[in-house]
């Protein structure tokens, strides 16, 4: 499992290592065990720009995901270069929870779930491995 993370131009400076531990946790728990994430933390204002470009909205939000193997990934076959599940993208400065609740809810996302539509699900497995991966 590779986390290529970094911080972006501008971005808050932040502790990488607990956010990268948390994405890889989160893979485990929804058994992708090979596989490739990007985890960019970002300024307010390309937040802004990125949220405007793909959401139509202009302002800075907590996190955003942009898939790209996404839920394919779980299937993935064992030969071969590994999935690219996409990135994962981080404004520490409009965080409402912590960074690593928003690494494993973008993790989520690239994998599939979706808490705008379902019942529930995503959000309590996130709670799920934001508490295992706390006890792990």
């Amino acid at each position: 499992m590779e986390v290529e993370a970094r911080l972006g131009d501008g971005a808050q400076r932040v502790d990488l290592a607990p956010l990268v531990d948390h994405v890889r946790f989160a893979c485990a728990q929804v058994g992708i065990e090979r596989a490739t994430v990007g985890l960019v933390v970002i300024s307010p204002d390309e937040m802004a720009d990125i949220s405007g470009a793909h959401r139509g909205t202009p302002e800075p939000t907590d996190v955003l995901s942009f898939p790209v193997d996404g839920p394919e990934a779980r299937d993935w076959p064992t030969e071969g270069p590994p999935p690219e599940l996409g990135d994962i993208l981080i404004c520490p400065e409009a965080a409402q929870e912590p960074l690593t609740t928003l690494a494993v809810h973008g993790l989520l996302h690239l994998v599939g779930y979706d808490h705008e539509v379902d019942d529930g699900e995503m959000l309590a497995l996130q709670d799920d491995i934001v508490h295992a991966a706390g006890s792990a």
